[in-house]
């Protein structure tokens, strides 16, 4: 199984760990776009585990009902896409907070969360991908 890791000891292989974490706005560049693309197809891999953390301005790729033109990308709609495959996906409190998203309810799985909790997932991975 490509990607996998060996588990020592055992001769088994384990899922490997993967962290997403997205810094950039939900749109005005494609970066959050991009990193949403690999999360989703990481997600359908086999033998990948993944979790997700949105940072700075990418929390706004959380926000429900998204206008978009149609033909363009919808991060909310891609963020749904994560929820059929058991991806945890959190969003930074403070900086909810920052950008006036206090009481907005979020796109699911996305949530609130903390920094406490991204160093939990930073540990826990075998990968992080920033984006």
């Amino acid at each position: 199984m490509a990607g996998a890791a060996w588990h020592p000891g055992k001769g088994q292989q384990r899922a490997m760990k993967n962290l997403v974490i997205l810094n950039e706005p939900a749109y005005g560049n494609e970066r959050s776009y991009n990193g949403l693309r690999l999360a989703l197809s990481l997600a359908k891999a086999e033998g990948q585990e993944l979790r997700v953390f949105l940072m700075g301005d990418s929390v706004t790729c959380a926000r429900i009902n998204q206008k978009t033109p149609d033909g363009y990308y919808n991060l909310e709609r891609m963020l749904k896409g994560l929820e059929p495959k058991g991806v945890l996906v959190g969003c930074c409190g403070t900086c909810l907070d920052a950008r006036g998203m206090t009481e907005d309810p979020l796109a699911a799985p996305a949530r609130r969360s903390t920094l406490a909790e991204l160093t939990e997932w930073t540990i826990w991975s075998d990968k992080v991908i920033t984006f």
